[in-house]
């Protein structure tokens, strides 16, 4: 057969398609437990960082093993042993009808049209009192879904930590949401008034300071005017009524046990 038969030609071709396949297939298998840890480590670093409890100069599996994680059911506003914490992913979760549930689109304020009924939640626990509570977030922005951690002092109303560590907004724009300048005035912030009412938000300009009401605002985001509205929706939901609020309220008067 001629060296530059057609048929040569497609069978060095198909030939070589097969070997690659072959390496690229081995390789998927062999590195799916490195891939899968490397994805735990990152979810933790994140949890961490939220916490302000993250040095990039320590492991992070000796830094989070100072974190509890705890499956919290929504409905019922309790902890739950349902589920084994190691494989739980609310993420998975959230696409079987079984314990996903449908959000009226009148109550959707994060955009998200469901949710998982069961959500995965982290405590700071010292001396055996509750230090930190950290807790998943999302809701829709400008382009994507933003994924974040927020993270509530022991009054379960102050800000320690805001961080989003997974979204597909503008950079520059919506994207400085991971601006450490626009996460460092998260701290001190307070999620709840005096009567219980949720009232943190992200403005579209600036705080004015002088305002009694600077202590439930954060800057917006110059040129990003929906990705600022997307971030405040997404904590009026999760931190209203149909999110963490029955759960904190309880909480808070004692009605959960750590």
């Amino acid at each position: 057969m001629s060296r530059d038969s057609t048929s040569k030609v497609l069978g060095v071709a198909f030939l070589l398609c097969l070997i690659c396949s072959i390496l690229v297939s081995v390789a998927a298998v062999g590195l799916h437990a490195r891939q899968e840890q490397n994805k735990i480590e990152e979810k933790r670093k994140n949890i961490l960082q939220a916490a302000g409890l993250y040095d990039e100069k320590l492991p992070v599996e000796q830094q989070f093993s100072k974190i509890e994680t705890r499956i919290l059911d929504l409905q019922t506003a309790e902890f739950t042993n349902t589920f084994d914490i190691s494989g739980f992913d609310s993420r998975v979760l959230v696409r079987d009808p079984e314990f996903n549930r449908q959000i009226p689109e009148e109550r959707d304020l994060a955009k998200i049209k469901v949710r998982s009924r069961y959500k995965d939640v982290y405590l700071v626990i010292e001396n055996d009192q509750l230090q930190q509570l950290i807790l998943p977030v999302h809701g829709k922005g400008l382009w994507s879904t933003m994924y974040g951690f927020i993270s509530l002092a022991s009054d379960l109303n102050t800000v320690k930590g805001f961080a989003f560590y997974e979204h597909g907004e503008t950079p520059g724009l919506g994207g400085e949401i991971e601006n450490p300048n626009w996460k460092k005035q998260w701290p001190g912030k307070k999620i709840y008034d005096e009567d219980g009412n949720t009232r943190v938000e992200v403005l579209k300009g600036s705080v004015d300071q002088t305002s009694a009401d600077a202590i439930y605002q954060a800057d917006g985001l110059a040129g990003a005017t929906l990705t600022g509205r997307g971030v405040s929706n997404l904590l009026k939901y999760w931190m209203g009524e149909d999110g963490y609020k029955p759960f904190l309220e309880k909480l808070k008067k004692g009605g959960i046990k750590l």
